[in-house]
């Protein structure tokens, strides 16, 4: 089954949803701002991805940051995205455990799942 990573109020995360609803795909809705992240996970996730990737720079709340806050290195963040999950790019997509898709494009689900 998939996993989907994200924030229940997100735009981009309701567009992921339905596309996977309407496509009859199953998935979990991992809810940040009620489940949060766990360390472990985010630390898998940084063997997957860059920070580049699973750091949403393009959001409000990593925009607000100040130079001295913006992670420079695994380790800062894994702090920032446990503090402001909202930080994080939406929606993260595992399946198995593997990260398949990360943020929202209808071409790249399209590639992945079918039509």
């Amino acid at each position: 089954m998939l996993k989907i990573y994200g924030i229940a109020n997100c735009g981009t995360m309701k567009k992921a949803m339905d596309w996977l609803t309407n496509h009859n795909l199953a998935f979990e809705f991992h809810n940040y701002k009620k489940e949060g992240i766990s360390e472990a996970k985010v630390i898998h996730w940084l063997t997957q991805q860059p920070i580049d990737k699973l750091i949403n720079k393009a959001g409000q709340t990593y925009k607000k940051l100040s130079e001295s806050e913006k992670p420079t290195n695994d380790a800062e963040a894994i702090v920032l995205m446990i503090e402001k999950t909202s930080a994080i790019k939406r929606p993260i997509i595992e399946q198995n455990g593997k990260i398949i898709l990360l943020g929202f494009d209808i071409a790249k689900y399209e590639e992945m799942f079918g039509n």
